[in-house]
This record gives C-alpha cells, structure tokens and sequence, in this order.
C-alpha cells in the first residue's frame, strides 16, 4: 500500500492520530507576484513600528485541519465522489485546505445545483464542529505570543473564510472570546481570501496601516491575501509545507509560536523599537 494509501487510515476521530500534511510538496501553486522577499525565510526587518497582528483562525490559533480533511474525506466518500475511493491528504492540501466553501461546491461538486452544493458543505461544517468540540488543540506556543502581544498593547484581530459558527465555536473552546478586538468574516465581506477584502476590513476596523502590520496564516490564500492587501504574512507550517507557503509569498515560515526565528524577530523589535 501507498503512503497516500495508508495515509487515509492514520486518522479518526477516536485516535486522536494525525495525518503528516508538511510531507507533502505540491507542485500546483505558482509563486507570488507581490514584491514580498519569497523563496527563503527572512527577516520582517522591513516593517515600520508595529501597531496590531492579524490572525487566521484554522490552522493558525489552532490545528483544526486534520478535522476537516477528515469530515470532507468521510462525507465525499458517502456521495460517491472520485469512484468511492476516499480523498487523501494530497487532494486536500491542492483543493480544499484555505478555500472558501462557495469556491469549494465548484471544485468539488460542479455537477451539482449550487443550493445542494451548499447544503453539503453545510453538512460538513456540522461535522467538523462536533470533531473539534472533542479534539481541538491550540498551536504550540500561542498562549505566551497572546500575552506577549497583549502586554504590548498592540491591536489584533482575527480574519478568517470560516463560517461564523466554526469561527465562533474556535475562538471559544481557545478561550479567546475577549482577545480580540474584531473578528473578520469572510463571508461578511464582497470577497473571500485569497482576495483581500477581509484583511482590508480589519485594517480599515483596527485603524492601523498595512505598513505596521502583519498577519500569521497557514494557506496559500490567506497567504496571497495578506500581500494583496499590502502586509507580509508569516507562514504557519503546521501541516502545509513551508516550501508551498514560501512560493505563496510567505516573508517568514514557523513551525509553531515558540519557533526560535519568530522570536528573534520579536525581540528584535522590542529590543531596537525600530522595524520588526
């Protein structure tokens, strides 16, 4: 049997065991046009003082996509798709992990009148909830980068192309209800990432410039968000690989919030209060 093949069995719900999404390196992604530094990790010397962070939610506050890639991979298969034979986690990181679910009902149910489509991603939002009411896990690390960045007093907001109801029941079981100053809804915004329109809304929100801010994200669409609406986005490789964040135009790639290079960069900036 494959690797893909065994892969498909690492993960239930029961186990708690999980999928190994960053050995994978698809090869789909184009790089970035910004005029971000791509292809290595660098420092974000060049920010100006800096005033808020913005957050992903899925894959960036908390490791919640080996629960989705196992609710679509079991709903999928119920329907038939791709012969029966279940998705595997190559699929998902090239067609499904940081896309919107309107976007989604195309790639993956183009045959299907839209209102259907929905319903089953509707479905499937149900069944990733009641997965992460039982198994949900913060990155490593980020309760001390929230105090950190509360104890400097910078804005922050949480951006996100979840629907409400996963974005609400995430920041809660994270206990984050009263740490951010907005949450950004894609679906409350003309367009989702990859375009920028929710990065821009928080801006707008927070009043603070894109030139003194950043943004922590886990997808190649949150990634070329972030740039489109004029600000560097560290890369969270927690189950991406870094290679398709970097080609995406991540500045920087971490593993978690206690990785050495985020940290470096923080402190750089605290200690010279100068650009991050």
């Amino acid at each position: 049997m494959s690797t893909l093949a065994t892969s498909l069995h690492l993960f239930n719900p029961i186990s708690r065991t999980k999928p190994n999404f960053s050995t994978l390196i698809p090869s789909v992604f184009s790089a970035s046009s910004t005029s971000y530094p791509i292809n290595s990790n660098t420092s974000l010397s060049f920010i100006a003082p800096l005033e808020a962070i913005l957050f992903d939610i899925d894959g960036t506050l908390c490791d919640s996509d080996p629960l989705h890639f196992y609710a679509f991979r079991d709903m999928l298969q119920e329907i038939g798709f791709n012969d029966g034979s279940p998705i595997d986690e190559e699929f998902f990181i090239n067609n499904i992990s940081g896309k919107h679910n309107e976007e989604l009902c195309t790639v993956l149910l183009p045959d299907w009148e839209f209102e259907k489509a929905m319903k089953f991603m509707v479905d499937k939002e149900a069944l990733f909830r009641r997965l992460a009411a039982e198994q949900l896990e913060p990155i490593s690390g980020l309760n001390n980068l929230c105090k950190w960045v509360e104890d400097l007093g910078l804005k922050r907001a949480a951006v996100t192309n979840a629907p409400r109801s996963n974005a609400e029941l995430l920041i809660s079981m994270l206990k984050l209800q009263d740490y951010f100053e907005v949450v950004v809804l894609a679906e409350e915004c003309a367009r989702p990432k990859p375009f920028p329109d929710p990065y821009l809304k928080a801006l707008n929100t927070l009043k603070v410039s894109p030139n003194h801010t950043f943004v922590f994200e886990d997808s190649v669409s949150g990634i070329k968000a972030a740039n489109e609406a004029g600000m560097p986005a560290v890369g969270m490789a927690t189950r991406n690989p870094e290679q398709m964040l970097l080609d995406a135009g991540a500045s920087l790639v971490i593993k978690d919030y206690n990785d050495p290079k985020l940290w470096e960069n923080l402190q750089e900036m605290v200690q010279r209060k100068l650009p991050l």
